[in-house]
């Protein structure tokens, strides 16, 4: 709304919900305000309308989506807008990467950025990030790295990225689309909106990714396991151009971490932003983003790691499996408020790694008789808050293992105000605090 408003946009604003922070900022804009409209009322609305930019959380069975598309009006999410508008940038407009899929999106976003800049190119990581793509277009930089959501694909014609990256698919925001079809329907306009010069990257462990690539105008270039155009090979990431970097160089080596490297080579060296050496440097350096598989702590030998961003089964399996595959045990903090999802790919990534590798799983929130379940068969804890799953997580586990919280579910039962993100910074004090505890107490 500020992005509109600033060029000159009129723009009238519409929610379900009226809160404080709404008022104030439509009252800041100068721009009228309309808390939950009657049918009526939103079809007059629409009416006078050109275009409508639901937010990312309205999803597709919202009535507005209905009663924009019986009045023929256009529906434009921010990353479509903000496209438009960078094509008429004086001097042109700047390069965009487009990275999407149901995990690793922001890991590889980060990556690519990370990338970039070892090769003196100025980017940002935009769209379902902390800057979205409207607010980055004002910004010094020579490239924009997107992160796309289903959401903000589903209202595209236009926007594409001339390098794009989809990572993998599986069930995820099934309340905000009406099928898995309609969601992968969504992610694949990062692909169909390309041009036949520009570059489709895609998973090629994944089905359903690499049907959709075959299809795709673009160029098609593949990352994975042997085989793949980037792919692993006696223990170096390898691309066309040769070796990228040795598995030992990075400092985040889990099996998703080198494919979502992998991933982010591709999309820099296709595009022809980055070189060889800047992608080594970049596979040398990167850190990663909070939340995701995050080390917050060593304590008597065991490492506690927080990875409170897999809200869905897909992403905590990922992890789970990470650990599993080298034979390191594992007692594994998960639940909260499930999406409607099948949560047994849990469990079934845990299988893989044999009987004695999650050796507990502490159950947590609403969704703690699902998570036992799922893992039946396996020693099942229940925790009522998480200070009381860290505790029981650190008394069930030994030295050399791992503590995982990595819940497979949403965070709002226990965090309604802050997210993964608020569960996250909870689980990495409480580690800490009982770091400390145990240093004070030798």
């Amino acid at each position: 709304m500020r992005a509109m408003t600033a060029r000159g946009i009129v723009v009238v604003a519409a929610d379900d919900t009226n809160t404080p922070a709404r008022r104030s900022l439509a009252e800041e804009l100068g721009v009228e305000l309309c808390i939950a409209p009657d049918d009526a009322e939103l079809d007059k609305l629409i009416q006078a309308c050109d275009v409508v930019v639901p937010a990312p959380g309205v999803p597709e069975s919202h009535r507005v989506m209905a009663a924009a598309r019986s009045r023929g009006r256009r529906l434009a999410s921010e990353i479509e807008l903000a496209y438009e508008w960078e094509q008429d940038r004086a001097g042109g407009p700047r390069p965009m990467l487009a990275v999407t899929g149901t995990d690793g999106k922001t890991t590889t976003t980060l990556w690519a950025v990370e990338m970039l800049a070892a090769a003196g190119c100025r980017s940002v990581a935009a769209g379902n990030t902390e800057v979205p793509l409207v607010s980055a277009l004002e910004m010094e930089v020579d490239a924009f790295v997107v992160e796309c959501t289903s959401f903000r694909l589903a209202l595209t014609q236009q926007f594409r990225g001339q390098a794009a990256a989809w990572l993998n698919l599986a069930p995820d925001h099934l309340n905000w689309h009406r099928s898995m079809t309609t969601y992968g329907d969504a992610k694949n306009k990062l692909f169909a909106n390309q041009r036949y010069d520009d570059v489709a990257i895609g998973f090629a462990a994944d089905a359903e990714v690499m049907r959709r690539l075959a299809a795709a105008p673009a160029r098609h270039i593949t990352f994975g396991w042997a085989g793949s155009d980037y792919r692993v090979a006696d223990g170096v990431l390898v691309g066309p151009v040769g070796e990228l970097g040795a598995i030992d160089s990075l400092r985040r080596r889990l099996p998703h971490d080198l494919t979502n490297g992998l991933a982010a080579a591709a999309l820099v060296m296709e595009s022809g932003l980055a070189d060889r050496d800047a992608v080594a440097a970049g596979l040398a350096t990167f850190v990663g983003p909070p939340h995701r598989i995050e080390l917050v702590g060593d304590v008597d030998g065991v490492q506690w790691y927080n990875d409170s961003k897999a809200t869905t089964p897909h992403a905590a399996s990922v992890a789970i499996a990470g650990f599993v595959s080298d034979g390191r045990g594992v007692v594994l903090i998960a639940g909260g408020r499930n999406k409607g999802l099948d949560l047994s790919p849990m469990a079934a990534a845990a299988v893989e790694g044999g009987d004695d590798c999650v050796r507990a799983v502490v159950a947590i929130g609403e969704a703690a008789d699902l998570i036992a379940d799922a893992f039946v068969g396996r020693t099942i804890f229940r925790a009522s808050s998480m200070p009381d799953a860290v505790d029981v997580a650190g008394a069930a586990a030994r030295p050399g293992d791992v503590v995982l919280l990595s819940p497979g579910c949403a965070s709002f039962d226990w965090y309604p105000d802050g997210g993964y993100e608020a569960r996250g910074n909870h689980f990495r004090a409480l580690v800490h605090a009982r770091a400390i505890q145990g240093a004070t107490t030798q």
